[in-house]
């Protein structure tokens, strides 16, 4: 069930929502835990005790640690959990691997079919992690073991966030397991945030979903390098109004209930380094590694040739997490090289140069890094790539520039560009400066009403998207 979806927003939302707020604060918890089993197995099925395996593996292993068995729980935490999402994520991908290179080598074959049949649970990456993280905090005495498991398990399930994130971690809401308040004024800041987020998704990723998808899906022989510019443009942008709009929508529906999960993501491609990007990009994910895997691999405290074996080992395992594929591995890996550049001496250069040209720069690697994240294959992304950079022949020019150039795809891209920027917390700013000068007026009370009407329309237009329009993937739906 996707957020973006007629059947979430017009009958399990307001059908939970209703039921969440008149039930007592004792029973909000059970009723979350059990209304995010059925949001997770409306389209997984079964698959949604894979979900309940790994909460009972971390909720064990907390226990343990906690009554003195430290190693043991931590043992059971890691193998429980990371062997079950190697084995739903991870088995196809090494079948095949170490198949392909037997065959190189004439040594054996593997039979991949046994793997091919494996269904990955939706948001297997994200509750394992947060799972993971749970255990250790206990472990290094940041935390206290929870003792109940419908409220453990309702912070693993929790519908908001479960599927694709933002990454959670359980010391972060703690308090608000045991204990929460929604206002008036906290709920409908929650409603506001989750129509901006479904607004993202259905008028801009999906509009920017289906180009991107044309280009990377057809023969680099049929179009030009200015094709496959716009292709790679367009995914960019659609990667990051479908995640940043999802965790939008996460970040609401947390607030409606009476969670504050931190942001995800704070304009990623305004930064000016590649360091700066991942500092706004997928913020939940670039911490966790930071906290549980960079640091205790000692940092950059173990001298300079260690500090970039940990970079490259963080971003490796950075790309592996985001999919079984080598265009995921080399993804992370180029991230890293360019993390280890600027380490070297290049993010001082960077510093010194035109804010215009650093910006610039990051734009340019991020971009092209995209194409290794979007294309099916290595070998495909190679294609792309040269494609992009004028190489290779044109056979038969069937998408060329001018088969996507429409009014909708000039304003979606005119808007794209404009709110991947700070421009919606200039507004904000510049209406919190205005409103003081008209303290005694109906001025703060029209402008205030103005933005409510426009937040109804966006909701009603994204919705007529919706319902006209049944083209609605979702990158992270399966991460």
């Amino acid at each position: 069930m996707l957020f973006s979806s007629a059947i979430f927003l017009f009958l399990f939302l307001p059908s939970f929502l209703l039921i969440y707020h008149l039930l007592p604060q004792q029973w909000r918890n059970a009723f979350l835990f059990a209304a995010s089993l059925v949001f997770y197995a409306w389209g997984e099925g079964p698959v949604v005790l894979v979900l309940l395996l790994s909460a009972s593996i971390n909720f064990i292993a907390g226990r343990l640690v906690e009554t003195g068995r430290r190693r043991g729980g931590l043992a059971l935490s890691l193998a429980g959990s990371l062997s079950l999402l190697f084995y739903y994520k991870y088995a196809f991908f090494l079948a095949g691997s170490v198949g392909s290179l037997g065959a190189i080598m004439g040594l054996f074959k593997v039979d991949t079919t046994v793997f091919s049949a494996i269904a990955l649970p939706i948001g297997i990456s994200f509750y394992t992690f947060q799972g993971i993280s749970y255990t250790l905090d206990i472990y290094w005495g940041r935390i206290r073991a929870n003792r109940s498991f419908i409220e453990f398990g309702a912070y693993v399930a929790m519908f908001p966030h479960q599927i694709a994130g933002p990454i959670v971690r359980y010391a972060d809401i703690a308090p608000e397991l045991a204990q929460r308040t929604v206002t008036l004024e906290k709920f409908g800041i929650g409603a506001e945030r989750f129509i901006i987020g479904l607004a993202k998704k259905l008028l801009l990723a999906n509009t920017f979903a289906a180009v991107a998808d044309t280009v990377f899906n057809a023969n680099p022989a049929t179009y030009p390098a200015e094709t496959a510019w716009l292709g790679a443009v367009a995914y960019s942008l659609q990667i990051y109004f479908d995640f940043s709009g999802y965790s939008d929508m996460a970040i609401g529906l947390g607030k409606m209930v009476g969670f504050d999960f931190k942001e995800n993501f704070n304009y990623p491609y305004s930064a000016r380094s590649i360091q700066d990007f991942w500092r706004r990009w997928h913020i939940s994910l670039s911490t966790w590694f930071r906290d549980y895997v960079y640091i205790p691999l000692g940092g950059n405290r173990v001298g300079r040739v260690r500090t970039y074996v940990n970079l490259f080992i963080v971003f490796f395992v950075t790309g592996l997490w985001h999919g079984a594929s080598w265009s995921f591995i080399v993804w992370g890996l180029y991230h890293g090289a360019f993390l280890a550049l600027e380490r070297a001496g290049l993010s001082k250069w960077l510093g010194r140069v035109w804010p215009l040209f650093s910006h610039l720069y990051t734009l340019l690697i991020v971009l092209v890094g995209w194409v290794f994240f979007r294309a099916d294959n290595l070998s495909s992304a190679i294609d792309y790539l040269q494609k992009m950079a004028g190489m290779g022949k044109v056979t038969q020019t069937i998408l060329p520039l001018s088969y996507f150039t429409t009014v909708e795809l000039g304003l979606t891209l005119l808007l794209g560009i404009i709110f991947s920027m700070p421009a919606y917390h200039f507004l904000h700013r510049l209406r919190a400066r205005i409103e003081p000068a008209f303290v005694n007026s109906i001025t703060p009370y029209v402008l205030s009403t103005v933005y409510i009407v426009g937040l109804f329309g966006l909701f009603i237009v994204s919705v007529m998207y919706m319902a006209a329009n049944t083209y609605n993937p979702f990158i992270y739906f399966r991460f």
